[in-house]
């Protein structure tokens, strides 16, 4: 009871602020609807009896945000992304999922062997880089590792 606040006129004692933080989420009806108010309260006790101050309303956030703020109130830690997650290798990708899907409609797997096997799919990736990126053979095979194509269409390891 260090503290002292001004409240309308008269001098009230304000308890030190100790005791742990929560969201506490209501919900009362009123006039058939039901309203939500999110607030941020503590616990404490005075004089033997436990007590709530209210430290801020939260209602006016988004619900992600109370619910992050309801998490790291119980301990939970959080980082950036950029933290959390490093990009090793980054590759484009839709131009190559393009041309596989357009060779998967015109049907030109079937054309080129009936059957599944690792020629069909060396024909495959050098028809849609062909497509995708236009160069010799020899660069086709040097740059592969530009795009996804090689791993699209199996051919990444070469027997």
């Amino acid at each position: 009871m260090d503290r002292i606040r001004v409240h309308r006129a008269y001098i009230m004692p304000m308890p030190k602020r100790t005791g742990a933080a929560c969201v506490v989420t209501t919900m009362p009806h009123y006039k058939g609807r039901v309203y939500h108010s999110h607030l941020l309260r503590r616990s404490y006790r005075e004089g033997g009896k436990a007590r709530n101050e209210t430290l801020g309303n939260l209602s006016h956030l988004p619900e992600p945000l109370i619910a992050m703020i309801r998490r790291s109130l119980q301990g939970e830690t959080f980082v950036p992304l950029a933290v959390a997650f490093t990009v090793l290798r980054s590759q484009p990708h839709g131009h190559v999922e393009v041309a596989q899907r357009m060779m998967e409609r015109l049907g030109i797997a079937t054309l080129i062997a009936s059957k599944p096997c690792r020629e069909r799919d060396i024909v495959l990736a050098l028809i849609a880089a062909r497509i995708v990126d236009p160069q010799t053979k020899l660069a086709t095979t040097r740059s592969r590792a530009a795009t996804t194509l090689a791993d699209i269409f199996g051919v990444t390891e070469s027997r």
